[in-house]
């Protein structure tokens, strides 16, 4: 198995940033690849953007292209979203997910989630 744990969330400003953390732990290997989800009251989870955990490749969300920045540092075990220019429409409660495939479909884990608010 595999836990995930977030951190980093809070309230913020529209127009601020904030970075979310993500940290995994047990059974390590069998994670390839680790993204970022969201959902906002009243909404489906969406995928916001992904990260495969060796060569680093990276896709996004389209609301999310040139503001959001996923990264990861293989030695802390821990995954990235670093959010510029926050809007409040990015209201939501961010998860945290991997797998053993890219496919987002095929994410096994899940966080917690973590309350991101920006206030307009």
């Amino acid at each position: 198995q595999v836990q995930l744990v977030e951190s980093g969330g809070g309230l913020v400003q529209a127009g601020g940033s904030l970075r979310l953390s993500c940290t995994a732990s047990g059974r390590i290997s069998s994670v390839n690849a680790m993204g970022w989800f969201r959902q906002a009251p009243g909404k489906e989870r969406e995928f916001v953007a992904h990260i495969s955990w060796s060569i680093g490749f990276t896709d996004y969300a389209d609301s999310v292209k040139g503001r959001f920045t996923i990264s990861r540092d293989n030695a802390k075990n821990t995954v990235y979203l670093q959010m510029n220019t926050l809007k409040p429409e990015d209201t939501a409660v961010y998860y945290c997910a991997g797998g053993s495939r890219w496919a987002i479909k095929d994410y096994d884990y899940w966080g917690q989630g973590t309350q991101v608010t920006v206030s307009s």
